[in-house]
């Protein structure tokens, strides 16, 4: 299944301006990537993919985070937030901002 194009417009227009961003389609979805990072991605079902820091990702799963798993394998340091925790603009811009900020602690590529 094709990555939602509706979040992906909008995490584009959340993330615009951010200095060091692109874009690529992996995995299914549309990878935002930061200095070579991937910080977040749209994938299928409206979902979104964030890059957290593995000490804090934990304090932030709810009903609606939880661990990623791709092929049955848990992601270390990947969260998948629902569609119904992105409701808004201001809900998205949380969870891309929290992906931008771990991905800027990294070495750029």
């Amino acid at each position: 299944m094709a990555y939602d194009e509706v979040l992906a417009r909008r995490i584009h227009d959340v993330i615009d301006g951010e200095p060091g961003v692109t874009s690529k389609k992996m995995f299914g979805g549309l990878g935002f990537m930061v200095d070579g990072h991937m910080a977040v991605a749209a994938s299928s079902g409206g979902a979104l993919m964030v890059r957290a820091d593995p000490d804090d990702a934990a304090s932030w799963l709810s009903e609606h985070v939880q661990p990623m798993e791709m092929r049955g394998r848990a992601m270390h340091g990947w969260l998948l937030v629902d569609r119904d925790a992105l409701a808004d603009d201001d809900q998205l811009q949380v969870w891309v901002d929290r992906g931008v900020a771990f991905v800027r602690t990294l070495p750029p590529k």
